[in-house]
């Protein structure tokens, strides 16, 4: 690997960005002679209706024409994911100098991923190959856009009913863990359709399981510190009507009997246990409902009040849900929100998290940390 190649791939890399913002597969390429960009490409497939619009066939194309010469030699193309098989065969025909790449594409790569068309020495033409630059930044963007597809999906195949609102994800920014995995359940009959958001902070299912219940005018985000946590696995629901949850409308929904009943369904779907039970102090009457059910799930040595450092620094997140006031129908139910609540600091979430994985040890069998 050169020296400058980290440089170049980091043109490719805004390439890439350029095709993520017009709602294509985020790969860019840039194509390099005597240290000099002379074409760049990116994804359009979608936008020109051609299968052939892979970045890499862009590039050659601006290259062939800015050189007025169909035979690229002695120039180098950066790419941001490993060339399939067409582009791999485009770049051959063309006598590049070299291919760099950056993350590698275990399903279509024809660099040696699947197969390794530049290694076949029938061909009359050699093109030397580098890839792994910049592999996780690269790969990286390709996930985070592939993430949000999938989560735009999701929420396309859960239409909003009539009677609720749904806050814009907008009104969330800065505010959502990207380590935890974000999930959505419909439910069943009790959920009634509205759509409930909820966090997995161990996606392998490592940790001792733990349900984390806020109160009201607060959302998962009152447990961020304690997700970070490596002994423990939270699964954090946002309440419908807080957080990334839908909103009904109608106050008269909003009873902890009701939610209840929700997260009981939830939890039944969920086939998680034994699990410990973890809450902000402004959830019990929610837990004093939940035990008198639950039992079997959830051990009342297993029950853990989570302290609240009350720094007040947070209360943009906890208006976050509510844009105006038709969002607010759980907080007229239920309880306005609290702007000092700030959920535990790292060291007390610390402490719940050895305290829970301690008695967890003792109590349920799990292994210590």
């Amino acid at each position: 690997m050169k020296a400058s190649d980290e440089h170049w791939m980091r043109h490719a890399l805004d390439q890439a960005h350029e095709a993520d913002a017009s709602g294509e597969v985020p790969v860019g390429a840039v194509l390099v002679k005597d240290g000099v960009i002379i074409a760049t490409g990116r994804n359009t497939p979608v936008a020109s209706h051609d299968p052939s619009g892979h970045a890499e066939i862009n590039a050659l194309r601006a290259g062939a024409m800015a050189l007025g010469n169909h035979r690229l030699d002695g120039c180098e193309l950066f790419v941001t994911l490993e060339p399939c098989a067409m582009c791999a065969g485009a770049m051959l025909h063309a006598r590049l100098a070299r291919v760099v790449y950056g993350a590698r594409d275990p399903k279509t790569g024809a660099a040696g991923s699947v197969v390794d068309l530049f290694g076949l020495h029938q061909l009359n033409h050699r093109t030397r190959v580098e890839s792994d630059v910049l592999s996780d930044i690269c790969g990286g963007v390709l996930k985070d856009f592939f993430k949000r597809r999938r989560l735009q999906a999701r929420q396309t195949s859960q239409p909003l009913r009539d009677d609720a609102l749904r806050t814009p994800e907008t009104c969330f920014n800065g505010f959502i863990d990207q380590s935890a995995q974000s999930l959505w359940s419909v439910g069943g009959v009790i959920q009634r359709g509205w759509r409930m958001h909820w966090l997995d902070s161990s996606a392998n299912a490592q940790g001792v399981p733990v349900l984390c219940l806020h109160g009201p005018g607060q959302w998962g985000y009152y447990f961020r510190n304690l997700m970070s946590m490596e002994k423990v696995r939270c699964l954090v629901p946002d309440l419908i009507g807080f957080g990334r949850s839908d909103k009904p409308k109608r106050d008269a929904i909003h009873e902890w009997n009701w939610h209840r009943d929700v997260v009981l369904e939830w939890l039944n779907i969920l086939e998680v246990k034994p699990m410990f039970l973890a809450y902000a102090r402004n959830a019990e009457p929610l837990v004093k409902l939940l035990m008198m059910e639950i039992p079997d799930l959830v051990d009342r040595d297993a029950i853990v009040s989570v302290p609240d450092a009350r720094t007040g620094a947070i209360v943009n997140a906890w208006k976050a849900p509510f844009p105006d006031r038709g969002y607010e129908a759980a907080l007229r139910a239920l309880g306005p929100v609290d702007e000092a609540s700030s959920g535990p600091s790292l060291e007390q979430a610390r402490e719940v998290a050895n305290d829970i994985a301690s008695r967890a040890a003792d109590t349920m069998g799990y292994c210590r940390p």
